[in-house]
């Protein structure tokens, strides 16, 4: 980290040396706002990269006079938006048709299954897309099934944006006012990020224990039906 400033330098002597935080941190040094929205796009396509690292070290970098506050805000938005259009083409790219093809391949699902999410994006895509870019692991893969089920470009991106300014600028101006106590918003959302995480877990058990349930009473009926 010998190219970041003194600043920096400081603010990232608790991170671990050459982690995520020193390689957002010498984007940020050597391009300024334009690194932090190549990190923060990068964040969107790789989810294990942390925003709540990101940001509020990009906020920081902005208290410290790397670059300006507005410029934080603007190229981390931009970068946020472009890459939730990656994911969104990619599920475009991928279609309905090629969607429900490997859904109809996987165990403990049925096309009714997937045809009732349908439905529910339909009804809901839009709060999805716009509160989504606010829910840790959720704002990087609800651009997929929007783009599976094509919602309209303009939406899209006018969702994304306004949905990504808000949770970028909470915490980037975390960053900002918290000074080299930056890592505090590390510490709160990355405790959110894994109550999440453990939610959809528990979430997909509870599906597959439904399901084997499901299928255990089904086959009881039927050797019941043949033997009578």
């Amino acid at each position: 980290m010998a190219s970041i400033s003194m600043p920096l330098q400081l603010a990232l002597s608790k991170e671990p040396a050459g982690g995520i935080a020193g390689w957002a941190a010498g984007l940020v040094e050597t391009m300024g706002g334009p690194g932090a929205g190549l990190a923060i796009a990068l964040e969107n396509l790789f989810p294990p990269l942390p925003s709540e690292v990101i940001l509020p070290l990009t906020g920081f970098a902005a208290g410290q006079g790397v670059l300006s506050l507005t410029s934080a805000l603007l190229w981390t938005t931009l970068g946020s938006t472009l890459g939730a259009l990656v994911l969104y083409w990619i599920g475009r790219l991928i279609g309905r048709e090629r969607m429900h093809a490997l859904w109809a391949r996987l165990p403990l699902v049925k096309a009714s299954d997937l045809e009732r999410t349908e439905a529910w994006f339909a009804r809901h895509g839009t709060k999805a897309v716009f509160f989504g870019r606010m829910v840790p692991i959720f704002r990087s893969l609800i651009s997929v099934p929007a783009g599976l089920e094509r919602m309209r470009m303009p939406v899209f991106v006018l969702l994304t944006t306004l949905g990504s300014l808000v949770w970028n600028a909470v915490l980037v101006l975390a960053g900002y006012w918290l000074g080299d106590q930056w890592d505090l918003v590390e510490t709160y959302v990355g405790a959110v990020s894994k109550a999440v995480a453990v939610l959809v877990v528990a979430a997909l058990v509870l599906y597959a224990v439904v399901r084997f349930r499901s299928r255990g009473r089904h086959a009881a009926r039927s050797r019941s039906g043949n033997t009578q």
